[in-house]
This record gives C-alpha cells, structure tokens and sequence, in this order.
C-alpha cells in the first residue's frame, strides 16, 4: 500500500508493489509525473497464529469468496499466496530510495524510514498503536437529564428521577453480564454521565474530549427560544449542522478534531462502555461505522439504549438493546425549509415534544406521564 501526498490532499493505493523495480517506476511516475509523495507501507507477517487468523478473516469476510466453497476459497487464496512470495522482493532502504514504513505482525514491529512532516507522522502513529484483534465496545448516552425533560439542550443538568431509573437498570445490565473480561467505563465531565456510570462496578475514567457539543450562547435554550431570540443562527444550523458552529461555542467539525486522540486510543481497548452525550456518540459511532459526514448530525442515537459494536475482519457488527425504561425523543429531523427568512411555525416543525416544566410524575414508568 502506499499513501500519495500532495499538499492537502492524501489518496492511497492499494497494490502489492511486490518488486523494487514495480515500486520504482510507480514512484517515478507519481513524483515526476504527478508530483505526489510517496510514503509506501508494507505489511510483513511471520506469525504462523497470526497468518491464519488473517486467512480465516479473508475467507469469512471479504467479497472475492462469498460465491465461492469454503475449499475452492482457500485453495485460491493459497495459490495466490505462493505465487505473490515467489516474486516479492522486501523493501530495502540500502537499494531503494523511497520513504516506508515495514509493520511486521501487525504492529509488534514498527520501522520508519525518511517519513516527514506531520501528516506522515501521524500516519506512522497510527500504524504503530493499529490493533487488530477481535473488539467489543458498548456506547450509551446518560439517562435522561432534566433538561432533556424541558427540551434544553447542553449545560450540567442532572438526571430526572427516570434517568435515575436508567442508571440502575444500566448497571443492572452490565453487572450482570459474564465477567470473562473486566469492564472500563469511560465518561465525560459531566455530571449527567457520572450520575449514569455511578453504579457500574467497573473502573472509571472521566474524559474532557467527550463532553457534550459547547452551544455557546445557546447553552441552555430550548430550539422555541432559539428560533425566538436567534432566528437567523437557527436557520443557518439547519443549512448545515455539520459545519456550523454556535456562537462562542463549537460544531460537529470541532467535536470531530478534539475526538481524534480518543477514537485512536478506544481502537487500542476492549469491553470499554463509553457513556457519552447524543453529538459526541453521532461522531463516534460514525467513526466507527464508517458514516458519511453529512449524516453524522441526524443519526439517531436514543436515549436509554446500549449499542454494542463487534468487530468482525475490518467492520463492525452493530446490535442495539434499548432498555424498558421511559424517556423524551430528542432526535430532531433537519426541517424542509431551512430559509432565514421562515415562519417560526416551519422552524420548530421538526422539534421533538418536551414538558414546559418539571412534572412530579416523571417516577411514573407508564403512559400517564403525557408530554
């Protein structure tokens, strides 16, 4: 594989490149005739274990076998195994002037040679904490807040009494889950996701990347008092949620920046529960899930509901047990009519039902508690 590099724009080429001659002439042409840089990667293993984890991968999961028998399949990928070790020339730093990085094993040896500049470094630093063993990670927002209850987004609100409700029933879950491996619990600073992970018997650990989306000057507005007090804002959020940053505050471009050394150090873990907020789960499930961008703001990601990821070859397996316990909708669809200049009626047509006020019922579990 190789990474081609000019200015901004990064592209990567998947091929063997077997042979030094190949790999000449493809950097000779990229660079001369393209002015690409060119940082090749090979992927070495020798681990016999390993090796056939990677066959049965490939045979289980990739799209040339999936009309083919399981021993027509590994007849093929054998064949073509041989065939490929019969020509391969390693790479050579003494015989070949080219930038590379060698994983071997994947990732028990890293070797990097004449990688520069910061996009290349953070590349090597990828493939060095890469991890490619089977992974389990459970993903929740907290119960339901009390601004939740009252439509109002951001701020440190505690959990309403059936919030509270979810916590336990959370805990519940996990605690009684086979303990085959331990748990870690990652939250953020909030207390809403501390009140939640609280009982949990499992270490925790309180991230300041993973706090809820800053609104700025909107912190604490219900989406009637935004339309009311900052119309135009409103409406240029919902011409573009993924860009648009509140004033004094942040966007979903912003999450996904701080979220970087996260989403690298949670690919690294196992069996770690993540009780986090509705943007930040939007950005981390589509990280994971390989989401387009301009989906990551309307994904629904409800609340009282664990999703659990499993990894399987290079994807993810994506299973979803929404626990019986009450709870507002805060998903909101983007509106039709975007326009600055729309009716407020148009504005809040997508806006989800909340209570105006605390109602005393909320311990209820049942339909009487009507929004």
């Amino acid at each position: 594989m190789i990474v081609l590099k000019y200015r901004d724009l990064f592209q990567i080429f998947d091929g063997t490149n077997i042979t030094r001659e190949q790999r000449r002439e493809l950097s000779d042409y990229c660079l001369n005739d393209m002015g690409f840089r060119i940082l090749f990667i090979e992927c070495v293993c020798e681990d016999q274990e390993l090796l056939e984890r990677n066959i049965i991968e490939i045979l289980h999961y990739s799209a040339d076998y999936k009309n083919m028998s399981e021993e027509e399949a590994v007849d093929d990928l054998r064949k073509k195994l041989e065939h490929y070790m019969r020509q391969y020339e390693p790479i050579d730093a003494g015989l070949e002037t080219i930038s590379f990085v060698r994983v071997e094993n994947m990732g028990e040896t890293v070797t990097a040679h004449k990688v520069a500049g910061q996009k290349e470094s953070g590349i090597l630093g990828y493939l060095s904490g890469m991890r490619c063993l089977p992974q389990t990670l459970y993903f929740t927002r907290h119960g339901e807040s009390e601004y939740n209850v009252l439509g109002r987004i951001g701020g440190d609100a505690a959990l309403s009494p059936r919030g509270q409700l979810y916590a336990r029933a959370l805990a519940d879950h996990f605690n009684s889950l086979p303990a085959r491996e331990p748990y870690t619990v990652w939250t953020s600073e909030l207390r809403r996701t501390k009140q939640t992970a609280a009982d949990i018997r499992a270490p925790k650990r309180a991230v300041r990347a993973l706090n809820e989306l800053d609104a700025g000057i909107c912190e604490g507005l219900t989406y009637e008092e935004m339309q009311e007090r900052f119309p135009q804002e409103f409406a240029w959020r919902d011409q573009d949620k993924l860009h648009y940053r509140y004033p004094w505050g942040e966007s979903y471009i912003d999450i996904m920046t701080r979220l970087r050394p996260v989403l690298s150090a949670l690919e690294d873990e196992h069996n770690v529960i993540v009780v986090g907020h509705q943007a930040v789960l939007r950005c981390m499930l589509g990280y994971f899930l390989d989401a387009k961008l301009d989906e990551l703001p309307y994904m629904n990601v409800p609340l009282h509901t664990i999703v659990k990821l499993t990894s399987y070859g290079y994807k993810y397996k994506v299973e979803m047990t929404k626990l019986p316990v009450e709870c507002v909708d805060t998903h909101r669809k983007q509106p039709k009519n975007c326009s600055i200049n729309r009716t407020s009626a148009d504005a809040l047509t997508t806006v989800p039902s909340h209570y105006d006020t605390l109602p005393s019922n909320l311990w209820q579990n049942s339909a009487e508690a009507q929004l």
